[in-house]
């Protein structure tokens, strides 16, 4: 689907944006890929993996720049949505950045896909956007409602919006596990809960779900990834067995336990082999046969969260991707 053809990822200098481009560019062979970000720092020490590859390309914007973004979708055929606010507590206490990136922003890119004539788009989403507790999982389960009704503002065009949904990004920036490694020789890793659980997910994993929505989408589909839980006080002893684990609290806007389906939402979720699929109860869409395919419903009441989960991460399991990855861990 992607050979010869223009992609843009919105803040693409971050963790999903150095995983997409590598694995795009080695399985596909696009035209361009094209960076925008506001960060030209973070642009430059990317651009330099790519010295010799002129089809990966750079644009300094930001979402909350409607004009940028129209200049930016020139020509452009598939949009991946990755620019967000997402740190919790950054969004607690500094609310309106957070609705001008992951509310304005989301509009401001809608408008212009349609206007601009892009074929489709995946928006990135998380699973703080179901039954949210935080500002930042309201503004994106209001960034996904957006997406999900850019279907209908696109009317007869060809241009289709799509999400894709999915927990704690292993080793990524500012995640848990690079934490961790940078502090284990302490002797004391602080927790926040030793009940607290969460979803584990790789971001070659991601890339994948991407590609799938890309290929799959009908236009308003939430994909859900199935993937493993793992308590985070197994996390612990894994990077550091002989720590103490020092009970903290929990943080401003934290969840227990991740959710990526609420029980709400089951009604119009089908299951496949390897993910959900949430699909709009607008327009029926959840019982369109297009967008269901090979599809089962969901049982009434069904909930998706890392403490139910039917799959689990093993502590060797563990060990071994951080073994694998350890040169990469915390470094996108």
């Amino acid at each position: 689907m992607l050979n010869g053809k223009t992609v843009l990822v919105t803040g693409g200098t971050g963790s999903f944006g150095n995983t997409f481009v590598p694995l795009t560019l080695d399985k596909y062979n696009p035209k361009k890929i094209i960076i925008f970000s506001r960060d030209e720092m973070k642009q430059w020490e990317m651009a330099k993996k790519f010295t010799h590859d002129d089809r990966v390309r750079f644009f300094i914007g930001d979402v909350r720049d409607r004009d940028r973004l129209y200049r930016a979708l020139d020509d452009v055929d598939f949009v991946v949505h990755a620019a967000a606010t997402k740190i919790v507590p950054t969004a607690e206490y500094d609310p309106f950045e957070c609705v001008k990136t992951n509310v304005i922003g989301a509009m401001n890119l809608i408008d212009a896909c349609i206007d601009k004539g892009v074929r489709r788009v995946v928006a990135l989403s998380t699973d703080k956007a179901s039954s949210p507790i935080n500002l930042y999982g309201a503004t994106k389960l209001a960034s996904d409602k957006l997406f999900v009704a850019g279907n209908s503002y696109s009317g007869g065009r060809d241009t289709r919006f799509s999400v894709v949904r999915y927990g704690n990004v292993m080793g990524s920036r500012g995640s848990v596990i690079p934490f961790f490694m940078s502090i284990k020789d302490r002797g004391v890793l602080p927790i926040t809960d030793e009940r607290m659980t969460r979803f584990m997910i790789s971001l070659e994993q991601g890339v994948e779900l991407v590609w799938h929505a890309l290929e799959d989408m009908e236009g308003g589909e939430i994909y859900v990834k199935k993937i493993p839980s793992m308590k985070v006080t197994d996390l612990a002893r894994v990077i550091a067995p002989d720590a103490k684990l020092e009970i903290v609290g929990m943080r401003p806007g934290e969840k227990l336990h991740e959710q990526m389906i609420s029980a709400e939402d089951a009604t119009s979720t089908y299951e496949y082999p390897e993910h959900f699929k949430i699909l709009p109860t607008i327009h029926r869409w959840d019982e369109d046969a297009g967008r269901i395919k090979d599809g089962k419903r969901l049982a009434e009441g069904f909930v998706y969260s890392s403490d139910n989960n039917a799959e689990w991460m093993t502590p060797d399991e563990l060990g071994n991707w951080i073994a694998a990855n350890r040169d990469k861990i915390g470094n996108i």
